[in-house]
């Protein structure tokens, strides 16, 4: 009497379906692997596209303490940049208050020689030179690196780069050619943040001399105006940079 076949596949061995489930299964498990991994990058690439995010931990200008509570307010304010530039003042008042302002500026002259702009990049601090340097000088004043200093206050609770440019007027007013004194004001202002212990990779500068003026250089109110430095602190991120 012959015998059945066997149907599973003949001689005893492994079911040929059940070598096409286990490479199902592999594929699955991989498929899995890489959705989690994939999920992780995700969380870091929006923890860094938030330069602004506040760092509440234990940190300092000087290596101690708690973040201050007006930069923690002033931090969380910049979280969004646009509703932040409508309110223009309030950074001002925030990033330099009354109390720490050197005794050579008041605040009226502030207000002439401080402002707030919305850039493509982000958000630009505008110094004009009155509060910095000296007619025709790149050596930072005593009263300009009081002013810096809350600048680097902020700086070092958020991760954006930053862009420092160097302006003047049209008409020279020193030894050298405006684009030499801008770039040397701009350097001037680097090197300041640096040594206050600023991560140097995170800043670039430009010196732009009379190319890019924001006022008439006819008066001398306008001359004054284009005769500036600007901090721009790049909220605008190309999202490559984290990949």
């Amino acid at each position: 009497m012959a015998r059945k076949k066997d149907k599973g596949g003949g001689g005893g061995g492994t079911p040929a379906w059940l070598i096409t489930f286990s490479d199902l299964v592999t594929l699955l498990l991989t498929f899995f692997v890489l959705l989690l991994s994939m999920a992780s990058m995700d969380r870091v690439m929006l923890a860094r596209m938030s330069p602004f995010q506040s760092r509440t931990d234990s940190i300092s200008h000087q290596g101690a303490g708690k973040i201050p509570v007006r930069i923690n307010v002033l931090m969380k304010l910049l979280e969004d940049p646009s509703s932040a530039l409508e309110k223009p003042e309030r950074i001002k008042d925030l990033l330099f208050p009354d109390e720490e302002l050197p005794p050579e500026i008041d605040v009226s002259t502030l207000d002439r020689n401080l402002r707030i702009l919305e850039k493509p990049e982000g958000l630009a601090i505008v110094l004009t030179n009155d509060l910095l340097f000296a007619p025709g000088s790149y050596d930072l004043s005593a009263s300009a690196r009081k002013l810096l200093e809350q600048v680097v206050l902020m700086l070092q609770y958020s991760t954006a780069d930053c862009n420092i440019t160097g302006h003047t007027d049209l008409y020279p007013s020193s030894g050298m050619d405006n684009y030499t004194l801008s770039g040397k004001r701009a350097l001037s202002v680097l090197d300041f943040f640096i040594s206050m212990g600023l991560d140097p990779t995170r800043f670039s500068i430009s010196g732009y001399g009379p190319d890019k003026p924001v006022a008439d250089n006819i008066t001398e109110g306008g001359r004054a105006q284009n005769r500036r430095v600007e901090i721009l602190l790049k909220t605008t991120q190309w999202m490559g940079r984290y990949m």
